[in-house]
């Protein structure tokens, strides 16, 4: 088993307080009006659904009941839409509205531009940078958990 360096405490760190920051600004640049935990599912739902909410509290590591408050709250604002599942009565199929995929549209555009702006004051030798953290930073999210 190989022990942790200091070192490698010191950038995780840097990296995790980087990472929130980063997080909050962008969600602050996004002026949704939903929480987090909204966004994020409505995400999800527009990229790999339709789900079942059970799809949606598997993907979003959240517990069931979770699932089923968030759904109710983001078909109550009329960003999803409910369908039977063809494959078990009892439950439902949650997918995106038109409204839905406009909004994380927007918030997306918001986001994009706030960070263009943010790498235009920058060196080409930062983006380059950059798109390595980028890229790496992808690579090690993919990767199962330890």
């Amino acid at each position: 088993m190989q022990s942790t360096s200091r070192t490698d405490i010191e950038l995780a760190t840097r990296l995790r307080d980087a990472i929130a920051r980063t997080g909050r600004r962008l969600r602050q640049e996004a002026r949704t009006g939903l929480s987090p935990s909204l966004l994020m599912a409505l995400a999800s739902i527009e990229r790999e659904g339709p789900l079942t909410p059970s799809e949606l509290a598997a993907r979003e590591r959240i517990q069931r009941p979770t699932a089923t408050r968030i759904l109710a709250r983001l078909e109550e604002a009329g960003l999803v839409s409910r369908a039977p599942d063809p494959a078990d009565r009892r439950s439902s199929l949650v997918s995106a509205t038109a409204d839905g995929r406009a909004l994380l549209e927007e918030s997306r555009t918001r986001k994009d531009a706030f960070l263009s702006a943010r790498l235009e004051q920058l060196p080409a030798e930062d983006h380059a940078t950059l798109a390595r953290a980028a890229a790496l930073l992808e690579r090690m999210l993919a990767e199962p958990d330890a």
